[in-house]
């Protein structure tokens, strides 16, 4: 079931307009992934958290699971599972959602 909230600042997923985060959890704008920019949230809604996997980013290496809109499967970016490097352990448990994947509303 979607959760909607406060529909007055929400950052939906671009292909159906499901609400995935919230304005005020966003954290920063200054991440980038697979498209270009993408933004760091601490919690997202209405996703799908795939299996876990490690990979290497150009801050270190993380354990991420890919985050996928619940209602039309789009993938939407990553949750950062666990981070090998203390300088990367404040992103544990936050989301990346990419810019190109989401319009705000």
């Amino acid at each position: 079931m979607a959760v909607y909230g406060d529909q007055s600042s929400t950052y939906r997923c671009k292909n159906c307009q499901n609400p995935v985060a919230f304005r005020s959890e966003l954290l920063s704008k200054n991440y980038l992934a697979k498209s270009g920019q993408a933004f760091l949230f601490s919690h997202a809604r209405n996703i799908v958290v795939g299996p876990k996997q490690d990979k290497s980013l150009i801050t270190g290496v993380y354990t991420l699971a890919n985050i996928f809109c619940i209602k039309c499967g789009e993938e939407l970016g990553w949750k950062y599972i666990q981070a090998y490097e203390a300088k990367g352990k404040f992103k544990e448990g936050k989301f990346i959602i990419e810019r190109a994947k989401i319009a705000k509303e």
